[in-house]
């Protein structure tokens, strides 16, 4: 099932506490301080990969939270920090965040940090000072960001067919690549987008067959534009028109 465009909650971890705590050794009565500092939260980051070409999978995955920190420990020990969060999505994902665009994944491996873990917090050791010889301190870690991101996928083609219903595109598609779109004799046989790809000399490109564009569509018929999304970004746009049609 193709999708284009998903809503999901992202939240990075949120760092550890840090601790109070004092050395407690034989002959050494009331040490010095050694709460250790709380680990850093994790980090949700989405990489590109050319192995997906939907966002289906994130109908089924409401929620993306990266692991918290970990708490500070005596003795002076870090708390461990979360592990990030890597999710897969495909070349050509838009994400937003209350609309604007924080990221725009255009190439394969790339990779953008969405939501940034919270800092851990200071144990007691860091506030010891000359006057301060015994802090009875510490902070909480602080929260990860945390929000409703938009997806929105654009395919990345080389070339864009573009024509009425039923003129012929996934049948020229099916000739000129391996793709094996469905055909049919009636309108919006294409439903999604279809992806091909032709030899071209000793190169490849790569061809996105786009549903029927008809009269209106523009304003909601046929299956409307939302569509035209994905060729925005092809480098040629090849018109497909049917001249012969029996009556």
């Amino acid at each position: 099932m193709f999708v284009d465009v998903a809503k999901v909650f992202v939240k990075a971890g949120r760092g550890g506490d840090g601790i109070v705590s004092f050395r407690h050794e034989i002959y050494i009565d009331k040490g010095g301080p050694n709460g250790g500092d709380g680990g850093r939260g994790g980090d949700v980051i989405f990489k590109a990969t050319e192995n997906l070409n939907t966002l289906l999978d994130f109908r089924y995955k409401p929620e993306l939270k990266a692991e918290n920190g970990a708490n500070g420990g005596k003795q002076n020990k870090h708390g461990k920090s979360g592990e990030n969060l890597i999710v897969k999505v495909p070349v050509g994902t838009i994400v937003r965040r209350n609309g604007d665009i924080i990221a725009d994944l255009t190439e394969n491996n790339q990779e953008v940090v969405i939501a940034i873990g919270g800092r851990g917090g200071f144990g007691n050791a860091h506030f010891k000072s000359s006057v301060r010889q015994v802090p009875r301190i510490a902070e909480l870690g602080e929260p990860g960001e945390e929000f409703e991101a938009e997806l929105e996928l654009k395919l990345l083609a080389d070339v864009g067919l573009i024509g009425f219903p039923n003129a012929g595109k996934s049948t020229f598609l099916s000739v000129i690549s391996n793709a094996k779109p469905e055909i049919a004799n009636y309108e919006f046989t294409t439903l999604t987008p279809n992806l091909g790809v032709a030899d071209v000399d000793q190169d490849s490109i790569l061809i996105a067959d786009i549903p029927g564009l008809i009269e209106g569509a523009s304003k909601g018929k046929g299956l409307g534009d939302a569509f035209l999304r994905h060729v925005e970004r092809t480098a040629v746009f090849a018109f497909l028109f049917q001249l012969l049609q029996s009556c």
